[in-house]
């Protein structure tokens, strides 16, 4: 029982660690549609919801990339996928270290936020618009959460935009 305990434990503060591999290093941050740009169109606060709809309640399971289970970074990296056609790094840890670095009062849609959920544990999303962020919970699996909400508010840690342009 006792493993058991330690077993879920190490789980919980492994936070958003992914076990699957990453995209090759050759390909992460690379559009598959040259045209696209992530400058915030108007449609990507759509985009984002419709993305949203299709996931909304999906329950949070570590590593995983279906609709039976997803983790924070993996949706992320689905939603970059299949929207932008853009590959990013399949960790938390990972995303945090792309794109630069922006302010909370500069925050646009579609920009990743980050969180320290633990000593070693790291929580992403992606910015949606108001305050709000898209990401799975592990409490509620996919959902829409506020950076005012007391527990995220302690928790931020910072944000980045990734911006991926013609050339």
């Amino acid at each position: 029982m006792r493993i058991v305990f330690i077993a879920i434990t190490m789980l919980l503060l492994s936070g958003c660690a992914a076990t699957t591999p990453p995209p090759p290093s050759d390909f992460v941050g690379k559009c598959a549609d040259p045209a696209a740009d992530l400058r915030h169109s108007p449609l990507t606060t759509e985009k984002l919801l419709q993305q949203y709809a299709a996931w909304e309640g999906t329950r949070y399971r570590v590593g995983g990339l279906t609709r039976k289970g997803i983790d924070c970074s993996g949706f992320v990296y689905l939603t970059y996928q299949d929207l932008f056609g853009i590959a990013l790094p399949r960790s938390a840890d990972q995303q945090a270290t792309l794109g630069k670095q922006v302010q909370t009062k500069e925050l646009r849609t579609g920009d990743l936020v980050f969180f320290k959920t633990g000593r070693r544990g790291r929580h992403v999303g992606i910015y949606l618009d108001g305050g709000r962020f898209i990401h799975a919970s592990t409490t509620k699996g996919v959902t829409i959460s506020s950076l005012d909400d007391r527990y995220w508010s302690r928790k931020y840690w910072k944000a980045t935009r990734l911006e991926f342009g013609n050339g």
